[in-house]
C-alpha cells in the first residue's frame, strides 16, 4: 500500500482542549518491569520470521547503518547483521540486551548494543540509514516522541521499518481481552494504534517522503491453547504482569476468556493450536 503523505490541518472538528497528561516516568518505570518480568526472550524467538520480512522491506543491505530501536532479544537486530549491515542494538530492558548479545556471539555477529529509551534516543541526528523495530516501538507510553526519535537520528532518505500488531488481529484482540480484567493506565494510547495507517500517517507523515504499508499474519503455532497460555502467562510480560494482578477468582476468569479467544481463531482444529495474527509492516522513507 503506497499512501500520498500530505501534513494535516487542523480543523475545529479535530482539535480538543488538553487534559492533565499522563504521567509518561511513572508509567514507563512500570512497564520496564513488566518486560523484565518473566523471559521474552522465550516468545521473542518463535517471531524471527516477522524480522526477517521487515529487513527485506526495508531494504537492509551490506555497510548499512541500522538502528534497532526496542529490540527486545534482537530479532531484528539479527536480521539486519545477517544482512552484513552495521547494527546497534537498543532496549531499556538490560536483561533482554543480554540475550540479544548471546545470540549475537553464538552467531558470530559484530553488534553493538545499547541500554537505551526509545523516547530519548543517545545519537546524534541524522545517524543512521535505517531504523527498525519489531513489535517494540509500539509499547511507548508517548507515541509521538518516539516517533520523533526515530526521525531524528534517521538520515534524509532514510527508511524506518515497523511491525505492530492491529487492534482487529489477535494479539490485539489478546490486549483488549486483557484490558477487561485489568484497566490499562488512565490517558495512555493503546499500543495497537500503531498497526493503524491514520496512526502512522499522524506520527511520521509530516516529514515522510512516502509511507507503505502491508498487513501480514504470524502464525502462532503451540500444542494447544493450555500450551499457549502457560507459556505466555510465565513468559510474556503484559500476560504474567496481569495474572499477578489478579486474585485466584480474576485469574480463573481471565484464563476463561483467553481460551475461548484462542479457540475461537485456531485453524489447527483439535491437532495443535496455529493462531494467525495479523501485524502491519510498514516502510517510511524520510523526506
Amino acid at each position: 500500500m503506497n499512501l500520498v503523505i500530505e501534513a494535516p490541518t487542523p480543523t475545529t472538528s479535530t482539535l480538543h482542549i488538553p487534559t492533565t497528561p499522563p504521567d509518561y516516568a511513572a508509567i514507563k518505570q512500570r512497564q520496564q518491569a513488566t518486560w523484565a518480568s518473566g523471559d521474552y526472550s522465550v516468545i521473542g524467538t518463535t517471531l524471527q520470521i516477522v524480522a526477517e520480512s521487515l529487513a527485506e522491506a526495508a531494504d537492509v543491505h551490506a555497510g548499512t547503518d541500522v538502528l534497532d530501536v526496542a529490540a527486545g532479544n534482537g530479532n531484528a537486530t539479527l536480521a539486519a547483521a545477517r544482512r552484513f549491515a552495521k547494527v546497534t542494538s537498543t532496549d531499556y530492558v538490560p536483561a533482554l540486551l543480554d540475550k540479544g548479545r548471546q545470540r549475537a556471539l553464538a552467531e558470530g555477529q559484530q553488534v553493538q548494543f545499547e541500554v537505551a529509551d526509545a523516547e530519548q534516543l543517545p545519537f546524534d541526528t541524522g545517524s543512521f540509514d535505517v531504523v527498525l523495530s519489531t513489535f517494540g516501538a509500539m509499547f511507548t507510553p508517548d507515541h509521538a516522541r518516539c516517533a520523533h526519535e526515530m526521525l531524528r537520528v534517521l538520515r534524509p532518505g532514510g527508511r524506518i521499518g515497523l511491525a505492530s500488531w492491529t487492534p482487529q488481529g489477535f494479539i490485539g484482540r489478546l490486549f483488549k481481552t486483557i484490558s477487561a480484567h485489568v484497566p490499562p493506565p488512565a490517558g495512555l494510547k493503546s499500543p495497537v494504534l500503531w498497526g493503524t495507517e491514520p496512526h502512522i500517517v499522524e506520527l511520521f507523515g509530516s516529514r515522510a517522503a512516502e509511507i507503505r504499508s502491508e498487513r501480514r499474519l504470524f502464525n502462532f503455532r503451540y500444542r494447544s491453547a493450555a500450551h499457549w497460555l502457560q507459556v505466555f502467562r510465565d513468559y510474556y510480560g503484559p500476560t504474567h504482569k496481569a495474572f499477578a494482578a489478579l486474585d485466584a477468582a480474576g485469574q480463573q476468569e481471565l484464563e476463561r476468556d483467553i481460551k475461548m479467544l484462542l479457540d475461537e481463531l485456531n485453524t489447527a482444529g483439535q491437532a495443535s493450536l496455529v493462531v494467525p495474527s495479523e501485524y502491519l509492516e510498514v516502510i517510511i522513507t524520510k523526506g
